[in-house]
């Protein structure tokens, strides 16, 4: 079993010194643990080249036109049977590094994507994607922040689970943390998170959630989109649609059972974008077919020329 930890903050700081206490937990249940900074890395912007997903879908594999530490990086991500990450908080959510590796994970790395990627190769004879892609995976995440200023960050972690349906078994935020250091409580519930995580990536397939339970009783999410016209509600995470209600003092969101076939997070609800998205990309491709596209893009091509820094 090998649990590999990945900090998203400053060299031996906080963030590195509790992905480090995680760890030890896991190594105390028996883990073999690996450490990894993200900010020593090389990991460039997504481009939204949709190479990876052009190439998934034809049987090539899924390729990634980027040269960079990517790949070296999600090799060990694959290769792990859990993952703990300890993230920072930026601006109420995780630091753009992390949402730029969420970017490169992405429609690569969806479950739904690398299943339909696999039946094209096989009945082809063409390269199948990593099938470590598709094997069920434990995850937690730890966010640190300075204040109360954490509302969003859940939800950016969680957004890394959803791609490839992996397990989350803990989601926690450690606000006003600049002493976490010192505080034997949360070092603690920190040791308690790399323990439940070892245990949980024994068996990945029947592993459950033990962290913050959020709102949402699907995905543990607190955070929600409400439409202005009507009483709906739609979870920002699963995309779940319900109703907030408020019974004996307390928040509640309530859904209809079959919202529950719609869900990001599931295969049902992950195949019915990709039926969007396979909807937008032929909408795309007549768009560009269109003599008026190639006129108005001529257009805003001459209208001006984007700034470059001097050299």
């Amino acid at each position: 079993m090998k649990i590999l930890g990945i900090s998203a903050g400053t060299r031996n700081g906080n963030n590195d010194s509790m992905c480090k206490e995680a760890l030890m937990g896991a190594q105390e249940a028996g883990a073999e643990v690996e450490f990894i900074r993200l900010l020593d890395l090389d990991i460039k912007h997504c481009t939204g080249c949709i190479a990876c997903v052009r190439t998934l879908m034809s049987g090539q594999g899924g390729i990634c036109t980027l040269k960079d530490d990517f790949e070296w990086l999600k090799d060990k991500i694959l290769d792990a049977d859990g993952i703990v990450f300890s993230v920072p908080i930026f601006e109420k959510g995780a630091l753009g590094m992390f949402r730029t590796l969420l970017d490169r994970f992405g429609p690569r790395m969806d479950r739904a994507n690398n299943v339909i990627g696999t039946k094209i190769a096989r009945e082809n004879g063409g390269k199948e994607p990593d099938q470590r892609v598709l094997k069920n995976k434990a995850v937690s995440y730890m966010a640190l922040g300075g204040s109360e200023w954490t509302t969003r960050v859940q939800c950016d972690m969680e957004l890394f689970s959803l791609v490839p349906m992996w397990k989350t078994i803990n989601n926690e935020v450690f606000d006003w943390s600049t002493n976490i250091l010192l505080d034997e409580e949360r070092i603690n519930k920190v040791n308690k998170i790399g323990k439940n995580l070892a245990m949980a990536s024994l068996e990945a397939d029947n592993a459950e959630y033990l962290g913050d339970q959020g709102i949402c009783p699907h995905c543990h999410s607190r955070n929600f989109y409400l439409n202005n016209d009507s009483s709906e509600a739609v979870c920002c995470l699963c995309g779940i649609i319900g109703e907030i209600k408020v019974t004996d003092g307390k928040i509640s969101f309530y859904f209809p059972e079959e919202q529950l076939s719609h869900a990001h997070n599931t295969m049902p609800g992950k195949l019915i974008h990709v039926n969007d998205i396979r909807g937008t990309v032929e909408t795309l491709k007549d768009m560009k077919n269109s003599p008026v596209y190639a006129e108005r893009i001529k257009k805003y091509k001459e209208f001006i020329q984007p700034l470059r820094p001097e050299n």
